[in-house]
């Protein structure tokens, strides 16, 4: 089962409830919103909120692509899919020139639409994980002392302990510390994974 909340949002009781059930009847958490303002208000609430939003094109008093847009003002990247009619399409293709995940065009089939929310649940589940990866790797990056950086951008340059020795103005033995102390800490075991964290930067 896919994992993650999605975060409905329809002006229309009756396919809200609709769409809640089928989304629930899969084993999936929902949050069903009656319209933008009252997402845009939980928001306010949670920042970084885990899931996908499902987003009606046609609402009141806020339309699915301004309620999109406000979604990319706060640098939000869970993916964003939307339910439109035949002639909201040129304003949803616009939407997913602007990063939206899909669209999926009314009448739909339900398991279809299951099956394409449980595919975006998993890339945001995927986003999550890179993004609490790089958090890890700046939380590492920043453990180091000033002298640990200095040994690990020319142990990542692959020059040898005796150069950074001279080019320091300390003992090999020192640099050979540093460099320890600088792999234990970046959770690496070669100057090239040193390089390749840095580039990753």
């Amino acid at each position: 089962m896919a994992e993650g909340t999605i975060h409905l949002v329809d002006d229309d009781p009756g396919v809200r409830d609709a769409l809640a059930f089928l989304m629930r009847s899969r084993g999936l958490h929902v949050r069903a919103f009656d319209g933008g303002p009252a997402l845009l208000e939980m928001l306010d609430r949670e920042e970084n909120p885990k899931g996908v939003f499902l987003l009606d094109v046609r609402m009141e008093p806020m339309s699915g692509t301004r309620l999109h847009d406000e979604l990319l003002a706060r640098r939000l990247r869970n993916p964003v899919l939307f339910l439109t009619g035949h002639g909201d399409i040129p304003m949803v293709v616009e939407a997913l020139k602007k990063g939206a995940f899909d669209f999926l065009e009314k009448p739909y089939s339900d398991n279809a639409l299951a099956d394409r929310i449980e595919q975006a649940l998993a890339v945001d589940a995927a986003m999550q994980a890179e993004g609490a990866h790089v958090a890890e790797r700046s939380a590492r990056l920043a453990s180091l002392t000033e002298r640990e950086r200095e040994v690990m951008t020319r142990v990542a340059a692959g020059k040898l302990n005796k150069v950074i020795a001279d080019e320091l103005n300390v003992s090999v033995r020192t640099v050979e510390v540093h460099r320890a102390r600088v792999f234990a800490k970046l959770g690496v075991r070669s100057a090239a994974e040193v390089a390749t964290l840095l580039a990753g930067r």
